[in-house]
């Protein structure tokens, strides 16, 4: 069997071994681990059990991982998205008002979408088709948001009838914390120590112990577990809980776009991040199991959506098993197998406290901002729609109305200024069914 494997993932090939896999594998895992605290925390806003949904993220995680390692025999892994996961939370069901369960039924048609287009290969001329300016402003606006979401979940911003928001009260215990555990992580992330970002949570839920907060409460509410065998009972309560009908409205249109939308990009720009750190990029930036991959990614929020979590897409984390020596699909295996072990810490989503998972959104969200340093900003042109993706996503508290109105701002100014060269049939028709959506 061992050896069966070897051959399959071709450790020959790649000159590799078990070991450098395996520690590849848990290095992968170690770094990304914390999405199995956040995703809970922030689906928790969204009216859904947290326990039901750290279990849900750790199957629909180990599933789509063992997928990709085992189809696509590439070293990625996967998880439920942030930035999706705060669009499904706060934009979809707190904002639209939408049940968590259409919500599901939306991620799950953009799996079903996805799916579809991966095996067609359809996605090569819709990826064309939207300008690269507004591809790099929808991952600095969705760092913005996620970035405000922890903001506000540490205290550190606070509503504020005069001025729609202002600073929070920073003698608050729970604000303190969560300034701590910003501190933490970014000083583990300095020192390049590997999950810097799960450590760190794990850290400022320690100290919640022994702090107490505004009701006299010590933060972190330990029970004395943190491991139980799986609840499959609490599980059901979001297994194939989703409402696919609900979401099939047309006015449902915005939302399954910007799902299927976001999840697109961010899987084509992360996997081909993570292709060209093994070397595998070819001249016209495609590698050997692309289409696999992305197979795999749409298998993945399927099967999330079924479980009762947001879109699964492929981490960019996955590149430090890559620096590790990471090199085949065994690392998606052990990373899958993992994920798939972690449904024992169900009891954790009900301790972490949101002042130990909001520092983790605002660095993940600082982290998002990256691609600003490729933004167009010497045309008008190009520089103001991109502009308008990334303020319009925190400032409407959403990223789909981020996305139609960079789209929008595009094709109109191109239009008015006579670059119509500039546009195509897909811009054009998505500009179209924006302004009916808005009229309609």
């Amino acid at each position: 069997m061992i050896k069966a494997l070897e051959r399959y993932f071709g450790f020959e090939k790649f000159k590799t071994n078990w070991a450098n896999e395996i520690i590849a594998g848990l290095t992968t895992f170690i770094t990304m681990a914390y999405i199995l605290f956040v995703n809970p925390n922030i689906l928790g806003d969204a009216g859904m059990p947290k326990g039901a949904v750290l279990m849900a993220t750790a199957i629909g995680a180990g599933i789509a991982t063992l997928t990709m390692g085992l189809y696509a025999k590439l070293p990625f892994a996967l998880a439920p998205g942030m930035g999706l996961n705060a669009y499904f939370a706060y934009s979809v069901c707190k904002g639209v008002g939408l049940p968590w369960q259409v919500a599901l039924g939306a991620v799950f048609i953009d799996g079903i979408i996805f799916l579809i287009l991966s095996i067609l290969s359809v996605r090569k001329w819709i990826l064309q088709a939207i300008p690269l300016n507004i591809k790099m402003a929808t991952s600095v606006g969705i760092g913005l948001f996620i970035a405000l979401i922890g903001l506000r979940s540490a205290g550190i911003v606070v509503k504020n009838d005069a001025t729609l928001i202002s600073l929070g009260n920073l003698g608050s215990p729970e604000t303190l914390l969560s300034i701590f555990g910003i501190i933490i992580i970014a000083l583990l992330m300095a020192l390049n120590v590997k999950g810097n970002i799960l450590l760190g949570i794990l850290i400022t839920t320690f100290i919640g112990i022994f702090v107490k907060g505004s009701n006299g409460q010590p933060i972190t509410n330990f029970t004395g577990n943190i491991i139980a065998l799986p609840n499959w009972e609490e599980f059901s309560k979001t297994f194939l809980a989703l409402d696919i009908l609900g979401a099939l409205k047309w006015g449902l249109f915005s939302i399954i776009f910007t799902f299927t939308f976001v999840d697109m990009f961010d899987t084509v720009g992360t996997i081909s991040g993570l292709a060209a750190k093994l070397n595998m990029l070819r001249e016209d930036g495609s590698f050997e199991g692309a289409d696999r991959a992305l197979v795999s990614d749409a298998v993945g929020t399927v099967a999330g959506a079924l479980c009762g979590t947001s879109t699964i897409t492929t981490y960019i984390e996955s590149a430090a098993g890559i620096a590790e020596g990471g090199k085949t699909g065994a690392v998606s295996l052990v990373v899958g197998l993992l994920f798939l072990l972690s449904v024992i810490f169900w009891p954790l989503a009900g301790i972490i406290p949101s002042s130990a998972t909001a520092p983790a959104l605002v660095i993940v969200g600082f982290l998002m901002m990256e691609p600003i340093l490729k933004v167009n900003l010497k045309e008008i042109e190009e520089a103001l729609p991109a502009f308008i993706t990334i303020v319009a996503m925190p400032f409407t508290y959403s990223v789909a109305n981020g996305l139609i109105f960079g789209i929008l701002s595009y094709v109109m100014l191109n239009l008015l200024t006579g670059k119509i060269k500039k546009l195509n049939p897909v811009l054009i028709i998505l500009a179209i069914l924006f302004i009916l959506y808005f009229i309609l």
